[in-house]
């Protein structure tokens, strides 16, 4: 990887991608989504802030989990402008998500664990799926075919 010697405060979009792994591309989409914000030399270059290698390695961890881009907008925001984030401004960011991601672990659980269960169950069905609808009534006693029976069965409300 290649270093970058302290005296330079700003980098070239090539350098930030050498750096941070994120093609060019993405950088300029980054950009264009008001994730991470550049500067123009006078020979139109784009020049980014060093700090802004922290904010891209934040973005791309957070796509990986699943965060959407607008999520990640919004929390980059809360950031200072005037200088580089600290651990306290990271650590505050990431409590405010640790809930969402407590969820999104159950529910990856939840799928990891009834999947297979799923996959044979038969019932094609939101309404009484186990893992779309986990709180169903139907869902803790009956699954599948059994339970579109047990539906058909009964008499239509009046």
């Amino acid at each position: 990887m290649p270093q970058i010697p302290e005296k330079i405060h700003e980098l070239s979009v090539g350098q930030v991608s050498a750096r941070s792994g994120a093609a060019v591309s993405a950088l300029h989409f980054y950009e264009a989504k008001g994730l991470i914000s550049s500067r123009r030399t006078s020979g139109n270059q784009r020049r980014y802030t060093r700090d802004t290698l922290r904010r891209v390695a934040f973005i791309r961890a957070a796509q990986r989990v699943g965060i959407p881009l607008a999520t990640i907008r919004d929390a980059l925001a809360e950031l200072p402008e005037e200088r580089t984030p600290t651990h306290d401004d990271w650590a505050h960011l990431s409590e405010a998500w640790r809930s969402e991601l407590d969820e999104r672990i159950k529910q990856l659980s939840r799928l990891r664990d009834h999947l297979t269960d799923c996959i044979g169950c038969g019932c094609l069905s939101l309404d009484t799926c186990v893992l779309s609808n986990p709180d169903d009534v139907f869902g803790e006693r009956l699954t599948g075919s059994r339970l579109m029976a047990e539906r058909r069965e009964r008499p239509a409300p009046s």
